[in-house]
């Protein structure tokens, strides 16, 4: 599998580094939200909810979200940023806690950008039972996928495209149309994910997983900004090491508004994550 070479440790990466929260007071972390996971006018919504999820992993007594719903209030900017958590309740097996996320306006006045509600527990704890009807996208292999180099990709529309040197993308051809000008008219989104400097995925790995591909608006024909209006994220279990498949559909565009549902399998074909998110459709 073309990876990178090395394998970061996690801690030390990119991704960890630029979700890092400081604790300022009981219950309040103070984090720079990075201009390098900007996408088009904002900074993406999966990397604001890893933000967001490391900072209640830290005030929480469980480790890992086992589902977390984020609404989007409005856009943040890179720049710094106050996560204020609150415990709702904690149980032996599992914890539940609320945060927001905080940004100083030009007037000086504070502005909530998101509000989270989650459930945490330790997915090390689970069994290994699984009795599922799902199945691992079908997709062609991570060499025959196409990756930022092998097309316009996000240079089709205005704005900025950061994020794309952060991770490692390779998209499914059969989902690729919408960067030539041929979209398929499918509201479906299929890739090969990983980091860029190739860390191993966590859990809050799988919170920006979900939201990291284009948009599956662009394969029905509309491009343009598509923010996240809310998001809930059910991460099932830890991922194995290696590249993580995606596959994001959408059944109904109407009113500008668009429903998104993602499945996250990983190296050993386990279903490790899914997501349902409603976001708006802004034609440019």
């Amino acid at each position: 599998m073309a990876q990178a070479a090395a394998q970061a440790t996690i801690g030390s990466s990119e991704f960890d580094r630029d979700t890092a929260v400081v604790q300022r007071a009981p219950g309040v972390y103070d984090a720079r939200l990075s201009e390098g996971w900007t996408i088009i006018q904002a900074v993406n919504g999966g990397y604001l909810l890893a933000v967001l999820g490391r900072a209640l992993g830290e005030a929480l007594p469980h480790p890992d979200p086992f589902t977390i719903t984020a609404h989007y209030l409005t856009a943040s900017t890179p720049g710094p940023a106050e996560i204020r958590t609150e415990t709702v309740r904690t149980g032996r097996t599992m914890s539940t806690g609320t945060a927001t996320l905080v940004q100083r306006a030009e007037d000086g006045s504070d502005v909530e950008r998101i509000r989270v509600t989650a459930h945490y527990g330790d997915l090390g704890a689970l069994t290994d039972e699984v009795r599922t009807t799902a199945k691992p996208p079908a997709m062609p292999p991570y060499e025959q996928c196409l990756g930022a180099n092998d097309g316009p990709g996000a240079s089709v529309i205005p704005g900025s495209s950061a994020i794309t040197d952060r991770l490692d993308l390779r998209l499914d051809p059969a989902t690729a149309g919408w960067a030539v000008g041929s979209p398929s008219g499918n509201g479906d989104m299929r890739a090969w994910f990983g980091l860029a400097d190739g860390r191993d995925h966590d859990p809050l790995s799988l919170l920006l997983a979900v939201d990291a591909l284009p948009p599956t608006a662009f394969e029905l024909g509309v491009l343009g900004w598509v923010p996240t209006v809310e998001l809930t994220v059910h991460v099932r279990c830890r991922p194995a090491p290696g590249p993580l498949r995606v596959a994001i559909s959408t059944r109904n565009l109407a009113g500008g508004f668009l429903e998104e549902d993602a499945e996250v399998w990983d190296s050993e074909d386990r279903l490790v994550a899914q997501s349902r998110q409603l976001a708006r459709v802004l034609q440019v």
